[in-house]
């Protein structure tokens, strides 16, 4: 039997994510396909929603968070240059930033601060709108978070 989770996230919004993103704006289409939750990508669907972020830049604490490991979304050495991610809770939530190569992955940091380098996605795949890939643990929406 799991234990029941308590959601106090009414009212969350996830703070700026990506240096030269105040807004979180989205990803939206490109020769990839599209960023919004439950995009398809072949025969399975999306389960997360992509921020733009620029290769190189920093990302951000969203909210106070604990950080709680990496999160490797691939495990395919053919991807091995964006194969890196951490896991992190905050605000009654638990989520994953995929495409960050984190400064570290345990311990907790404050709203704003620093927590890594988006990872160069033009290198895996040319001509997309480069992002971070936010994606709740539990595989929701995390569109109402923005």
């Amino acid at each position: 039997k799991r234990p029941a989770v308590v959601c106090l996230c009414d009212g969350v919004k996830f703070g700026q994510l990506c240096n030269g993103n105040p807004t979180n704006s989205r990803r939206t289409s490109d020769r990839w396909g599209q960023g919004h939750y439950g995009a398809r990508r072949g025969n399975r669907v999306h389960k997360g929603l992509d921020i733009k972020c620029s290769d190189g830049s920093a990302v951000y604490a969203p909210f106070d968070v604990t950080l709680n490991g990496r999160a490797i979304p691939y495990g395919d050495p053919n991807k091995a240059a964006i194969d890196n991610g951490i896991s992190l809770t905050g605000e009654g939530l638990c989520f994953k930033l995929f495409y960050v190569s984190p400064d570290r992955t345990s311990g907790s940091v404050r709203k704003g601060q620093r927590i890594g380098t988006m990872l160069p996605m033009q290198s895996v795949y040319p001509g997309i709108t480069s992002h971070v890939h936010v994606q709740m643990c539990d595989r929701s929406d995390p569109t109402r978070y923005f």
